[in-house]
């Protein structure tokens, strides 16, 4: 069973820190391209940063250097540090595999072809 589930999700303050946590399991994870994206209600779905399977890390240019994404082969888990946090970042966010292997950046959702159920950021103003 293919399960990707997010967590650490919560209420922050403007310019609080928030870590996600993603854990896959029942797929290949360690030659796969990791996603986090986000939906706000109202919004289309839009990328937040990815991590290949090497480690390289790739951002949103509305999260860069604020939110580092990292990933552990050994685990399963891919990580997303979120400082720095807006009022305008509320929203739910997913964590998502590529759907192929060694894939490279991609901020398409269509490209992701496994997803978490989410994980709901609230940040305060």
């Amino acid at each position: 069973q293919v399960q990707l589930t997010e967590s650490g999700g919560g209420l922050v303050q403007a310019g609080g820190s928030l870590r996600l946590s993603c854990a896959a399991s029942g797929l290949t994870f360690s030659t796969y391209r990791m996603g986090w994206f986000r939906q706000a209600p109202g919004k289309e779905r839009e990328f937040v940063a990815s991590i290949s399977w090497s480690g390289g890390p790739a951002y949103a240019d509305s999260v860069k250097g604020r939110f580092t994404i990292s990933r552990d082969n050994s685990k399963n888990t891919v990580a997303l540090q979120m400082n720095s946090l807006k009022a305008e970042e509320t929203a739910v966010y997913y964590c998502a595999r590529r759907n192929r292997p060694y894939g490279s950046t991609t901020k398409g959702p269509g490209e992701y072809g496994y997803w978490g159920q989410g994980t709901q950021v609230t940040v305060s103003s």
